[in-house]
């Protein structure tokens, strides 16, 4: 780990920083997995070894609960999953532990294995990682006596023995340090892993370096070119030798008070960066539409009961949608729409999230049009609140680009698959599968809009006879959960 060094931090403890200059979309550290397991939600539906996401995979014969792509991702699999599948089989019938119990077991074996040493590769130990479990709340602490429960019914008779001390430590360090880690897209968080380095970069809610899962170049026909999982700490801008590394453990997205809040709760610190000092947009979050010429100004009163309008407004929508009364989602956020988008700005995050709840659930019923011009205001907005190369930023505006290109919206789509590019190739880097993909919708749209210029009426006609070739389908549900971007793992019971 020549480019970072360990440092202690003022007010946070240790930290990481830049050992030599860096630049937007250097890879300043990547690190495999200390140890990870799929989510019990998931477990049939991911391979155990390289967490790809595939449609058929083939059981473990011995515990029936771990699945794998093949042959190839079982063996390399052999050394983590030979003490977890025992333990899982004398468990109990149809019966296995949470993902954190899973998580801390395979902690253990790994340990127990190869020592505490720290090696070449790792600036800090298991052992060394914080826990907080003292800073925990009593229901915490309730959920954690019953895990170490659990934990110690589950751990097998004939390996080393730990003491409850031992559980609980390493339970809190999962619990405050995990990381989520995704399926080979890059979309989806299909598991939690421990990576020892990652934990040692602290949070700012205004960061210069982002985290990346990057599985690699993996072949779906060949599992030989399946990686290890692992995450890239890439830098989002120049990033001067000397300088203290970070990255946001929330989403910036949300009002300063409540980013302070979620990361006391999740986090156990009070965070003092500069951008919460300033209250940076805090303002533009909340403002009011600027009046065009001859209007008049929204006033204050205005602003404050469209936004309280709003709250009320997403209780009702949120209610709608875990029922999958979608339609009725649809009612909700037009009614709200017509009524605050005269006096709210197009950055109130109130607003932001209506039309990415609208956007989401008009393209799962096929109202493409209403999906892309959504998606596509709701981009304008972010584009204003976040930080440069912010990963979500790059994702959302991938997402509006391609309902605009969907929608026949040609122009508007390929400017936006070219600015969601432009982010992904820092944030995400050019091998990551996203990116990959994104490349070839960039040409594909370069190419149909070359079409579209030099002949509008062809260039339908050709869409026309394209769509009417394609059987219609339905996209997958909209998500439920609080759109959230970063991808940290969260304590059971919080919301998200």
């Amino acid at each position: 780990m020549e480019n970072v060094e360990v440092f202690d931090s003022p007010g946070k403890g240790r930290g990481l920083k830049a050992t030599k200059e860096f630049w937007a979309g250097d890879v300043i550290f990547a690190e495999p997995s200390f140890a990870a397991v799929v989510f019990d939600s998931v477990a049939s539906r991911i391979c155990h070894s390289c967490f790809r996401s595939q449609p058929k995979l083939q059981r473990c014969g011995q515990c029936k609960f771990a699945h794998y792509c093949d042959r190839t991702c079982q063996r390399a699999a052999w050394d983590e999953h030979k003490n977890e599948c025992g333990a899982i089989k004398t468990y109990g019938k149809d019966k296995v532990p949470n993902d954190s119990i899973r998580l801390v077991a395979r902690i253990f074996w790994r340990m127990d294995k190869e020592g505490s040493v720290v090696s070449d590769t790792q600036m800090t130990t298991v052992d060394d990682l914080e826990d907080h479990v003292v800073d925990m709340p009593e229901d915490d602490h309730k959920e954690l006596r019953v895990d170490i429960h659990n934990f110690l019914d589950y751990w097998p008779r004939n390996s080393k023995q730990h003491n409850t001390n031992e559980v609980s430590h390493l339970l809190g360090v999962v619990n405050c340090n995990g990381f989520g880690v995704s399926d080979q897209r890059g979309l989806n968080a299909v598991g939690v892993g421990l990576f020892p380095n990652l934990c040692l970069v602290n949070h700012d809610c205004w960061p210069n370096c982002t985290v990346i899962l990057n599985h690699g170049n993996q072949s779906a026909l060949n599992t030989m070119f399946h990686s290890q999982r692992r995450i890239e700490l890439r830098a989002l801008g120049k990033i001067p030798e000397g300088e203290e590394l970070t990255v946001s453990y929330v989403d910036f997205l949300n009002l300063t008070e409540d980013r302070q809040r979620q990361l006391k709760a999740q986090y156990f610190f009070d965070c003092t960066c500069q951008a919460c000092k300033d209250h940076l947009k805090d303002d533009v979050k909340l403002a009011g539409k600027e009046p065009a010429e001859g209007e008049e100004k929204v006033t204050e009163e205005q602003v404050k009961e469209a936004t309280d309008y709003c709250y009320q407004m997403m209780q009702k929508m949120e209610k709608a949608r875990l029922e999958g009364e979608y339609h009725q989602v649809v009612r909700i956020c037009s009614e709200c729409m017509e009524k605050v988008e005269p006096v709210l700005a197009n950055t109130h995050i109130y607003l932001l999230r209506i039309w990415n709840t609208y956007s989401e659930v008009q393209a799962y019923l096929q109202f493409n049009n209403d999906s892309a011009e959504y998606s596509r205001r709701m981009v304008e907005g972010y584009m204003k609140l976040y930080p440069p190369n912010n990963a979500a930023m790059g994702m959302s505006a991938m997402r509006a680009g391609v309902a605009n290109w969907q929608a026949g919206r040609i122009e508007v789509g390929h400017g936006l698959i070219c600015k969601a590019y432009q982010i992904l190739l820092v944030s995400h880097g050019p091998t990551h599968p996203i990116a990959k993909d994104l490349e070839q919708i960039r040409l594909q749209t370069e190419m149909e809009l070359r079409m579209f210029r030099q002949n509008e009426y062809m260039y339908f006609q050709m869409r026309e006879k394209a769509l009417a070739n394609r059987p219609m389908s339905m996209m997958n549900e909209p998500t439920v959960e609080d759109n959230i971007k970063n991808l940290f793992h969260r304590r059971k019971g919080k919301p998200q």
